[in-house]
């Protein structure tokens, strides 16, 4: 006792917590009555404002509550605008030279592997036997598309189809490139890549062959294709019957430069069926030499990867038999160079955007907060006014 001052009585801090729910708790526009001041005395602190000091705003700790989970959505998205950096496309003409080209390639045609050439024919003139640099495997059709029709077979994380029989050390090429991030490509770029084994066949008799690897080409206007047996480039004695043409197939792979198979290109995960024995498919590609850069290129820490993208324009229908059937794939080279490139700002512009972002929020809120709570109060004092007689007297006179 001070004075008569009850220290324990009024120095009670449960007489100055918030009442009522969670929400009205968490109120950041709870306004404060001004009160005349007090003489208080050095030896007593000065505790917060009473609840009968305080008047409790109908709306004001929703607001609060919304303000908090805008402000929480717009950091993440922020954040990861910022981790995924900004990315600049130019175009160049590609001052390197270069001579020679690879081409990945996994396909998957329905024919029996002994029934199939496979041949590139280059500008240069040179004719190179594909087959036998690249592995076919006997398989069956069915292993990789479902009843309808359609790819069945997925990806992993870094690309490569999942056939469900592990990877083996075939293809000793850089792997890369992420679904998403220049970042996820360059850094996945610096890793190995398999292929995938062919799924087992269980003693069934093989219906297609897949034909899959890298071949090391002239980097000039080329043809790859497959064809039958017999036929296009003629075999000694070697002659198929017509009733086993089927062309049918299914790309899984092909892509140009390093095997970088996650790298999604146009034609992966394509089935093409074809509607007769004698069946041609096209397939035009633009191949462009495209560089993927983490930084400005010369910065210090910058990083970058070379691969080649293409556009394709495919062409297939049934022919006559005095044209040789097959999968035709026209491949050109462009002498431009595409340059992409990935900037991140630094952690204090960062910092700066979340602030003003923040900010922006708290503003909007309190204007929707005041907006709010005028019309609420006009709408009250307007209920009021009708429920009122004359002089004040509500409702009905008193007899």
């Amino acid at each position: 006792m001070m004075n008569g001052y009850d220290e324990k009585r009024e120095l009670d801090d449960d007489a100055f917590g918030a009442k009522g729910s969670i929400v009205s708790a968490f109120d950041a526009f709870r306004t404060t009555i001004p009160v005349p001041i007090l003489p208080t005395l050095p030896s007593i602190p000065v505790p917060k404002s009473k609840p009968q000091y305080v008047q409790r705003t109908a709306g004001g700790g929703k607001w609060t509550v919304a303000m908090a989970l805008v402000s929480l959505v717009l950091f993440w998205s922020e954040l990861a605008r910022w981790w995924r950096g900004e990315e600049q496309h130019t175009f160049a003409v590609e001052k390197g030279v270069s001579h020679v080209l690879n081409i990945n390639l996994d396909v998957v045609v329905r024919m029996r592997c002994a029934d199939l050439h496979v041949n590139v024919q280059d500008a240069a003139g040179d004719r190179i036997l594909a087959a036998e640099r690249l592995h076919r495997d006997p398989t069956l059709w069915q292993h990789w598309v479902d009843g309808k029709g359609m790819h069945k077979l997925g990806r992993d994380a870094q690309g490569r189809v999942v056939t469900g029989e592990g990877y083996t050390g075939v293809g000793e090429h850089d792997e890369g490139f992420g679904e998403e991030h220049i970042h996820d490509i360059v850094a996945l770029g610096k890793k190995r890549a398999k292929w995938s084994r062919t799924p087992r066949l269980w003693g069934a008799e093989a219906d297609s062959c897949r034909i899959y690897g890298t071949l090391e080409l002239n980097k000039v206007q080329g043809d790859f294709h497959i064809t039958a047996r017999g036929h296009g480039y003629r075999g000694l004695g070697e002659h198929l019957d017509h009733k086993a043409f089927n062309f049918s197939h299914i790309i899984s792979e092909l892509s140009f430069g390093p095997f970088l198979p996650s790298l999604v290109n146009p034609l992966d995960r394509t089935v093409n069926v074809a509607s007769a024995h004698f069946h041609k498919f096209q397939y035009f590609l633009s191949v462009v030499p495209t560089t993927y850069s983490v930084g400005h290129p010369g910065e210090m820490g910058s990083t970058s990867i070379f691969t080649n993208q293409y556009a394709v324009t495919e062409q297939s229908q049934a022919v006559p038999e005095t044209t040789i059937p097959g999968v035709f794939v026209k491949y050109d080279i462009e002498p431009i160079l595409l340059n992409i490139v990935e900037t991140r700002a630094s952690l204090l512009m960062f910092l700066l955007r979340v602030i003003n972002v923040v900010s922006g929020v708290l503003v909007a809120g309190h204007w929707g907060y005041r907006l709010t709570d005028w019309v609420t109060e006009a709408l009250g004092r307007r209920r009021r006014g009708h429920s009122e007689g004359m002089l004040g007297v509500k409702g009905h006179f008193d007899e």
